[in-house]
C-alpha cells in the first residue's frame, strides 16, 4: 500500500507540476500574441464602449436658461442624458415616432404661441403613443377625463378625443398658456403638466422661491424637465449620442383626406370598406373612435381622416 500512495502522490506533483508550466506557457503565449497593444482584447471591445457624456456648455428650455452652474441641477441633467442615451431601443424608437408626428405638432404650438420645446413634453409623456397610464390618463398628451372636458375634448365611451392627435395638442395648448400665465415661466408650466398648477404653486409659496431649479420636489416631478431637457439634446442631434439611422428608417405620416359625418355610423367595419381600406387601417388613422359604431343622435359633425389611395393596398 505504502507504494501505491507513494505513486500516487508523485503522480499529483507531476500534474500540479504540469499545470505551473502550462500556465506559464500561456501567459507568455498571451503576452506575445497580445503585446503592448492589448490587440486581443480591443478586438473584444472594440463593438461595445460606454462613455460618460459631456453636456453641452449651455442650454435652454423654452428659451429659459438652465443654471448648469448649480451642481445639483448638473447631475440631475447629466443623470437623464445618460439614462437617454443608453436606453437605446428606445431613443431609436423616438427618433423614428419624432419623424412622423412632430410635423402635426410643431404647427399647432406655432398656432397657439407655445415654444416649440413643448413638443418634447409630448415624447416623455408617451413616448408619442396612444397609451393610458395606471391613473387613466391617456393619449399623447396624458389628459385626465375630466381636464379633458375642462378644455373642450369630448370623452365618452362612444368617442374619446384625447386620443385625436390635433385636437388633444389643441388642448395641451390652452393647459399650458393658463399654467405660463398662473406661475409666470415656461419651465414652471412645464412642471405643473405633471404636478398640476396647484401643486406647483402649494411647494413655491411653501419654499419661499420663484424658479423650478431652486425647487425641492417629489421624484417624478424633480425629474421632469430634466428628461425633457434630454429629448430635446438628444432628439436634435442624435448622431452626437450615438444613435445611427437613414431617413429610410424614420416612421413616415401617411397623406389622408377627410371624410365629414354628421349621422350615425351603425358598423364602422362597412364604412371603410366604402374607401377602400378595412377596420383596422380606418381605426389606426381615428383612435378617438373608441367604439365599433357611432352614435351621434345630435348629429354633430366629425371629420373622420381617410388614408389616401396606395399606401394600404393589401388592407381590402
Amino acid at each position: 500500500m505504502k507504494y501505491v500512495k507513494f505513486f500516487l502522490m508523485s503522480v499529483g506533483a507531476i500534474v500540479v507540476a504540469s499545470m505551473f508550466i502550462n500556465a506559464a506557457q500561456s501567459e507568455q503565449e498571451f503576452e506575445s500574441v497580445v503585446g503592448k497593444d492589448s490587440v486581443l482584447l480591443n478586438e473584444k471591445t472594440k463593438d461595445y464602449n460606454v462613455y460618460a457624456l459631456d453636456l453641452p456648455e449651455k442650454i435652454d428650455f423654452a428659451g429659459e436658461e438652465v443654471p448648469l452652474s448649480d451642481p445639483d441641477v448638473w447631475e440631475r441633467l447629466d443623470r437623464e442624458l445618460l439614462v437617454n442615451t443608453y436606453w437605446q431601443s428606445n431613443g431609436l424608437l423616438l427618433i423614428k415616432r419624432a419623424n412622423k408626428y412632430f410635423p402635426i405638432i410643431e404647427p399647432i404650438l406655432k398656432k397657439h404661441g407655445v415654444p416649440d420645446d413643448f413638443k418634447y413634453l409630448a415624447v416623455i409623456e408617451s413616448g408619442l403613443q396612444n397609451v393610458v397610464s395606471p391613473a387613466r390618463a391617456t393619449g399623447f398628451w396624458q389628459i385626465m377625463k375630466g381636464t379633458g372636458k375642462d378644455y373642450g375634448l369630448e370623452v365618452n365611451d362612444n368617442v374619446d378625443e384625447r386620443y385625436h392627435v390635433v385636437k388633444s395638442t389643441e388642448a395641451a395648448c390652452e393647459y399650458i398658456k393658463d399654467a405660463k400665465e398662473k406661475l409666470g415661466s415656461w419651465t414652471l408650466a412645464a412642471a405643473a403638466y405633471n404636478a398640476g398648477m396647484a401643486g406647483v404653486t402649494r411647494q413655491l409659496d411653501r419654499q419661499k422661491v420663484a424658479d423650478y431649479y431652486d425647487l425641492l420636489l417629489g421624484e417624478e416631478t424633480r425629474r421632469y424637465v430634466f428628461r425633457i431637457l434630454a429629448i430635446k439634446e438628444i432628439l436634435s442631434d442624435p448622431k452626437a449620442y450615438g444613435f445611427n439611422l437613414d431617413e429610410s428608417h424614420l416612421y413616415k405620416h401617411i397623406p389622408t383626406y377627410e371624410v365629414q359625418v354628421d349621422t350615425p355610423v351603425t358598423d364602422f367595419a362597412d364604412f371603410a370598406k366604402k374607401f377602400d381600406i378595412n377596420y383596422k387601417v380606418l381605426k389606426i388613422h381615428n383612435p378617438w373612435l373608441r367604439d365599433s359604431y357611432l352614435n351621434n343622435a345630435s348629429r354633430k359633425k366629425y371629420q373622420i381622416e381617410i388614408p389616401e389611395k396606395g399606401y394600404y393596398s393589401k388592407a381590402k
